[in-house]
């Protein structure tokens, strides 16, 4: 089942939507006469055309009838409103990925009957490229359906197949991870200011420590204690700093929001 020889359709072409685009267009997984699109914004839409040469259609209806692989790619409260007049109309030959958060396989599954269907948490960083994503198989999709999941949003970072309970973990960690990353940036760049740097300065110093210290963790594939003991040095700068920060319980503080978020990403879900 390689992308390259299937035609995707997606059901919105906002952020997240329009970044998949891009990035199996401009990774070469598909070409754009194979791609097509549908949004209640026709201007947004037909920019977007514009600039990836993709086709537009007049509606969901259409998109099924060109598309084998469709993306869900709206918010979640739409996706009923969405999904409601598409009942009895999908092929089994056809592949669903869904990208609505909180969404789950079996509200997905009891209107697209029939058909294999997938559950995507990707993040917000997909749009520079550089995302993470966990991918839950519905009771249809089996292990071509989840390599060409892997393969779509391959195009976009990196993605990890999964039970379907665990997404919950994936959206607590790496879904809302993101805002953890942007807060401390912040407060590294808040640091330097006070210390004297320039706000630009002190900002871009501190978003690309972050970007080598996360390329470091991957490209050395080293724990990431064992990267840590490397700049500590006895009795400097960096033993100090991190003293201090396991005195305010900076790891545990960490733990317990990737909890929260994760326990809340549960609470969210209906009951099925």
């Amino acid at each position: 089942m390689a992308a390259g020889k299937k035609s995707f359709g997606f059901i919105g072409a906002g952020a997240m939507g329009s970044a998949l685009m891009r990035g199996i267009i401009q990774g070469g997984l598909v070409t754009p006469d194979r791609v097509f699109a549908s949004d209640p914004d026709t201007e947004r839409l037909q920019q977007l055309a514009a600039e990836l040469d993709i086709t537009p259609v007049k509606d969901n209806v259409e998109l099924l009838d060109k598309a084998d692989v469709v993306v869900l790619a709206v918010k979640p409260q739409v996706v009923k409103e969405v999904l409601e007049p598409l009942k009895g109309k999908w092929s089994p030959k056809q592949v669903v990925i869904s990208i609505a958060a909180g969404v789950t396989l079996w509200e997905l599954e009891n209107y697209i009957q029939g058909t294999p269907v997938i559950r995507v948490m990707p993040n917000t960083p997909c749009l520079v490229r550089a995302g993470a994503a966990g991918i839950a198989l519905g009771s249809q999709a089996g292990a071509e359906e989840g390599k060409l999941a892997q393969e779509l949003f391959g195009a976009v970072g990196e993605a990890f197949l999964l039970p379907e309970e665990l997404l919950d973990a994936v959206t607590g960690l790496s879904g809302s991870g993101p805002a953890y990353c942007y807060l401390f940036i912040e407060a590294l760049a808040d640091a330097g200011v006070q210390e004297g740097l320039p706000r630009p300065v002190a900002q871009r110093l501190a978003a690309l420590t972050l970007l080598g210290a996360a390329r470091m963790v991957l490209e050395t594939k080293k724990h990431p204690g064992e990267l840590k003991d490397m700049v500590t040095s006895p009795a400097g700068t960096t033993i100090a700093a991190v003293s201090l920060l396991e005195n305010r319980a900076f790891r545990g503080t960490v733990i317990e929001a990737v909890r929260a978020a994760t326990r809340r990403s549960r609470e969210m879900a209906p009951k099925g």
